[in-house]
């Protein structure tokens, strides 16, 4: 029987006049969070070199882990005896776990793909297996017992775009009469405060999107996801499925857009109605000694100056770290060099998402991206994709896109978007931190 009551509790406490962007905030039995939101990425139950008093200190109100990582390490059996994941790191507010799906394309060359499930190698130990089905995944995030649980889809790289192998995981994650992934999950036991989102399929394609979300929506679920993204798409492509799918969601649960943390991203897709997001982008960048600046852009801080990374930004880095003083301790392959850079570049996260949660509020939005567009892209650097985004919902910024970017094409994945790009490999840095 699947549940139909669910604790988290959601409630829309502005909505901008213009655009499709809402100021809203959700409750769990573990505390609330005000969105919109993005949700720093702790895949095997820690932020990696920051202790959760830090966290604490950022205000940050829910983090990311991952079903299939924790599985592999600490185990259930760990995680049973410590009542979930929660006891085992020490925090008290609330986590989302990713229900294992997104391994099926970053692991693929160790994944196995049937109706029943999907069976893992690991990378490690590839004579041990592990056959995620949608029952293991539930299984799995009961003992980690995580405020929001994920459900188990068949997620498809987005560079595939189009076709009948997109066609059958929209199905597979909702809709074939015999192995409804989606259903599945419902069906199975979960712990009385746990609630599960449904993740939309459907590639680029706006018809199996539709198809999906008319499905999933029928079933009374507290939350939505859309997934599938973010894994090699251009990016006008990418805004588009946004567009297309928020609608179809229900506009009184949270709408939740997997794996985006870039802030131009953050800012085009809160303007079309979403209001969660996560991505390692953040820590990991950090680890390579990349500062994110208010102002969109990234700072090498490998730069002998005598200065913060940001003056003015509130964290522990910029309060008590110069840049020169970083470049130190990277040059010197210090580990908490990457770990106080992490902490101001999450802060820069919250930051950014507190300024658009307060300018909905205030019910000043499209004056706030205007000028956000207009402080950091006047140079004519604005891409046309973006422009194309936000002049859609009402914000016409196509005054700061320049010649060359008008035939630039942008695309978006996790892990390899145009920032990354500008940051060596661990192995080809000398002044990189090994992690």
């Amino acid at each position: 029987m699947s549940r139909t009551e669910w604790c988290l509790k959601y409630k829309v406490e502005k909505k901008c006049s213009t655009t499709k962007a809402r100021a809203a905030v959700f409750e769990t039995s573990r505390g609330k969070v005000h969105t919109p939101v993005f949700m720093p990425v702790g895949t095997q139950g820690t932020m990696k070199g920051i202790t959760v008093d830090q966290m604490k200190n950022m205000d940050i109100e829910i983090i990311l882990a991952n079903t299939y990582h924790l599985a592999h390490q600490p185990g259930t059996e760990i995680l049973d005896k410590f009542n979930g994941v929660h006891n085992f790191m020490g925090w008290d507010r609330n986590i989302l776990t990713d229900s294992g799906g997104f391994q099926m394309v970053s692991l693929i060359h160790l994944t196995t793909l049937t109706e029943e499930g999907v069976e893992f190698a690991y990378p490690h130990d590839q004579t041990r297996k592990l056959m995620m089905t949608p029952e293991e995944s539930m299984r799995i995030q009961k003992s980690i017992d995580s405020d929001i649980v994920m459900q188990l889809d068949d997620v498809v790289s987005a560079g595939i775009g189009r076709g009948p192998r997109i066609e059958e995981a929209a199905e597979r994650s909702v809709k074939n009469p015999v192995y409804r992934w989606l259903d599945r999950c419902l069906e199975s036991p979960l712990g009385v405060n746990q609630n599960i989102f449904p993740i939309i399929q459907g590639g680029l394609d706006p018809e199996p999107r539709i198809k999906c979300s008319e499905e999933m929506t029928r079933r009374k679920a507290p939350g939505f996801a859309i997934g599938g993204l973010s894994g090699g798409e251009t990016k006008d492509e990418f805004w588009r499925v946004i567009d297309n799918s928020a609608p179809l969601l229900p506009v009184d649960k949270p709408k939740y857009c997997m794996g985006v943390g870039y802030a131009l991203d953050l800012i085009v897709l809160v303007s079309l109605g979403v209001d969660m997001f996560d991505c390692v982008y953040p820590t990991r960048t950090a680890r390579f000694g990349h500062a994110l600046l208010i102002d969109g852009k990234e700072l090498d801080i490998k730069r002998g100056e005598f200065a913060p990374i940001e003056p003015g930004c509130p964290c522990e880095c910029c309060k008590n770290y110069t840049r020169a003083g970083l470049h130190i301790l990277f040059r010197s392959r210090q580990s908490v060099a990457s770990s106080i850079l992490s902490i101001h570049n999450l802060m820069h996260q919250k930051r950014l998402m507190t300024q658009m949660r307060e300018a909905i509020i205030a019910d000043n939005f499209p004056s706030w991206v205007f000028a956000y567009c207009e402080k950091n892209f006047s140079d004519g650097s604005l891409p046309q994709w973006a422009s194309n985004a936000l002049c859609k919902v009402g914000v016409d910024v196509s005054k700061f896109v320049g010649k060359v970017m008008k035939n630039k094409e942008e695309r978006s994945s996790r892990h390899d978007m145009k920032s990354y790009k500008s940051i060596p490999k661990e192995s080809e840095s000398k002044d990189a931190v090994k992690s």
